[in-house]
């Protein structure tokens, strides 16, 4: 075997153990999802044991990586990232991230309406936090009627009926946070 090959075989074991650890995971909650034995997980984190295709496929899966990823593959063909737009309630959701369960991206994009739409309020378990990237957005969160131009933020709790929409009737380009009930955006200021 080449060089090249055995290094790219030892790389894996921290390769995998980083991202578990990354991800907050247990080796029991690893096995738990992949069906693969924490003793042999174990083994493989530490160099112990070759990596074969049979361990890897799982072990994907369960990250959600693709398996190149998981050896360290170089990048070749196309770089772009190609996102999948899901359409709701006449607005078009651009998910940045892939990971599930967790905080979720978003780019949301909401056309624009004349005249404008009426509010609809929605509600829903989870937090929210926006920033208006292009347009005037209008935010309807419970009593309050708020419109927030490009590089305004909001955080609420989407339990509290709310609604978003253009302000003006001209298109809407904003990123949204989106995390389960009591999961928040940190956000760290640095003084100047």
């Amino acid at each position: 075997m080449s060089d090249d090959f055995e290094d790219v075989l030892h790389a894996v074991g921290p390769r995998l153990r980083a991202l578990r650890r990354h991800r907050g995971l247990t080796l029991a909650d690893v096995a738990g999802t992949t069906g693969v034995s924490e003793s042999t997980l174990s083994r493989l984190e530490s160099g112990q044991r070759r990596a074969s295709l049979e361990l890897l496929l799982p072990l994907a899966r369960a990250y959600d990586v693709p398996l190149d990823d998981l050896v360290g593959a170089p990048r070749t063909g196309d770089p772009r990232i190609h996102l999948t737009p899901i359409r709701r309630h006449g607005m078009t959701f651009v998910p940045l991230s892939r990971r599930p369960g967790g905080m979720q991206a978003y780019k949301m994009l909401i056309p624009g309406a004349d005249p404008p739409p009426v509010p609809d309020h929605r509600i829903h378990e989870g937090n929210e936090w926006l920033y208006v990237l292009q347009g005037n957005l209008r935010l309807v969160l419970g009593e309050h009627d708020l419109v927030l131009p490009p590089g305004e933020a909001a955080e609420f709790d989407t339990t509290i009926p709310h609604w978003l929409g253009t302000a003006d009737g001209k298109a809407v380009e904003l990123l949204i946070l989106f995390g389960r009930q009591g999961e928040r955006a940190h956000l760290r200021a640095r003084a100047h």
